[in-house]
């Protein structure tokens, strides 16, 4: 591609890939086109003005988390949430990547005045206007930040922040290895491998084409985040697998996945910037990145079991119909139950979190 078929190009997101591809020889690897299209600023998807979150495409937006579907979500995490903060000394919480703000609301009306800090990361501009009217009633206790700080003390949650980081693509075709990157090709983008020494973390039995993610950018998260967390705990929700299953033989054709609509789709090289891109956790890898780096893990279990550990069932009780039909979403296996996953840290002395007191995994790591 030269110069002037980049700028006949209209869309502003694919002039800055474009300039980018150009400073970098033509080929992006994965990783660094993902980044683009989901944060650059004011025009990736994450910093754009789009619905993003909400029940139902008729509202405008892509896809539903935990949070939107029910505050039952939000009131159940604040019974651990609460424990930790007993258990660690501290009085402030943190939320990466708050979405809509819903599930800071949950906890904040939850846990009243067992938070007198609630500190919000997010590099989302136009998020962070949804999550101040959201949260406009515990104003005086919220703040918002772009960056992580350089030392922190509380309890960190994060729902379904670790999918949207950044993974490298890695494919195994003819029994040798390559990165898989996007190169310019007519109006659009294409794939194309050059060839790697990067390797899955675990040995790929078999020798069929296969294609499958690492995330550098997630356990680098992980160990930054021990780093400068002195005391307190964490609590990640997101789908995803511990290493043996992720890097199953039978999963050969990875597990990157785009958003737009409440629809699915496995493109992420069209319509940039106008829908998420994610791809499951290896929650094996975090958990190493977090250990690795001096945090305690307090747990690993599936979604449903750490909700029904910190008592949703008697919430559901004494809901509605219609709210008990959400929050069985949460726990029945064939929807959210299973396929996401919650991992526990402790930075500090460990204890026996009230989250993983039955069923939890942490051996299967």
């Amino acid at each position: 591609m030269n110069l002037e078929q980049g700028a006949q190009r209209a869309n502003p997101l694919t002039r800055i890939i474009d300039a980018a591809l150009q400073r970098d020889g033509g080929w992006l690897p994965f990783d660094r086109f993902m980044a683009l299209a989901l944060y650059a600023p004011g025009l990736g998807y994450y910093a754009n003005a789009s619905r993003k979150f909400g029940r139902m495409p008729s509202s405008g937006s892509d896809f539903v988390t935990a949070p939107e579907l029910t505050p039952l979500f939000g009131r159940a995490l604040a019974v651990q949430v609460a424990e930790a903060l007993e258990k660690t000394g501290t009085d402030e919480v943190w939320e990466f990547g708050a979405g809509s703000g819903a599930l800071a609301l949950q906890l904040l009306d939850a846990l009243g005045d067992r938070v007198a800090r609630y500190r919000i990361v997010d590099l989302s501009g136009t998020l962070r206007e949804r999550q101040q009217q959201t949260l406009a009633k515990h104003a005086a206790k919220v703040e918002w930040l772009s960056e992580l700080p350089e030392s922190m003390n509380g309890v960190v949650v994060g729902n379904e922040v670790l999918d949207a980081m950044p993974v490298q693509l890695l494919a195994r075709s003819g029994g040798q290895w390559f990165e898989r990157g996007v190169v310019a090709q007519g109006d659009g983008f294409a794939w194309s491998d050059r060839p790697t020494d990067l390797r899955p973390p675990v040995e790929i039995e078999g020798e069929h084409d296969y294609l499958t993610e690492i995330h550098p950018q997630a356990e680098a998260f992980i160990a930054t985040l021990a780093d400068r967390l002195g005391r307190g705990a964490a609590f990640f929700f997101d789908y995803g697998f511990p290493e043996s299953e992720y890097y199953h033989p039978q999963r050969h054709m990875g597990t990157v996945m785009c958003h737009r609509g409440h629809q699915a789709d496995g493109d992420p090289l069209s319509d940039v910037g106008e829908k998420d891109i994610t791809a499951h956790v290896n929650f094996t890898g975090v958990a190493l990145a977090g250990q690795n780096a001096g945090l305690e893990v307090l747990g690993y279990c599936n979604q449903a079991r750490f909700l029904l550990n910190a008592g949703i069932l008697p919430m559901m009780e004494q809901a509605t119909l219609a709210e008990r039909s959400m929050a069985a979403r949460l726990i029945h296996e064939h929807e959210m139950g299973e396929l996401f996953k919650v991992v526990g840290f402790a930075a500090g002395e460990p204890w026996d979190a009230i989250g993983f007191a039955e069923g939890d995994r942490s051996h299967t790591l």
